[in-house]
């Protein structure tokens, strides 16, 4: 059993959340959340914490924003988008239970100080920005290090915000390079 709750997009999430691990899950609908699925969310992320895993997708990035500045301490998980991708279809509802497990194995947290480690600019010279493949690449680094997608800015935030190591991302670097 999982001891926070994990934050989902729909029910369809859940059934795929069941095959995968015990946990309890809180469904926000969409970005319409209303006050009472906030109240819900912010009564457990008082008592147990609150794991946001939502669909790697625009919106479902869209809610862990919104999320995240309301509940800073959350923690996040993220199925890698190749992985959450079925049937010309996109979300965690997609993903196998082998998927969803690895993601939750690698969950982070947003540091209150974010760091200066990584910059654009260095995302250059490791192929991670202004290349053919830069989008794969980042793509599979993200999933590696548990960080999701994200353009080379997002990407550059979240290597610095949640506290990955220059080890953790050269040893993923080489393992997509192998």
């Amino acid at each position: 059993m999982i001891k926070e709750v994990l934050i989902v997009e729909g029910k369809m999430d859940v059934a795929a959340i069941n095959k995968a691990v015990d946990a309890d899950c809180i469904i926000t609908g969409g970005f319409t959340l209303n006050r009472r699925t906030l109240a819900n969310i912010s009564a457990a992320y008082e008592k147990r914490g609150i794991i946001i895993l939502t669909d790697p997708d625009p919106a479902g990035e869209r809610i862990r924003r919104f999320l995240t500045e309301k509940f800073p301490n959350a923690k996040h998980a993220y199925v890698p988008r190749i992985e959450a991708t079925a049937n010309d279809d996109i979300g965690i509802e997609q993903a196998s239970a082998e998927s969803i497990k690895s993601a939750l194995a690698k969950v982070r947290t947003l540091e209150i100080n974010s760091r200066e480690e990584f910059t654009a600019a260095e995302m250059i010279s490791y192929g991670l920005a202004g290349g053919v493949n830069s989008s794969q690449l980042r793509d599979k680094i993200g999933a590696i290090l548990g960080i999701g997608y994200g353009n080379v800015k997002t990407f550059v935030k979240r290597l610095n915000s949640y506290g990955v190591t220059r080890e953790e991302f050269l040893s993923a670097i080489n393992s997509v390079s192998s």
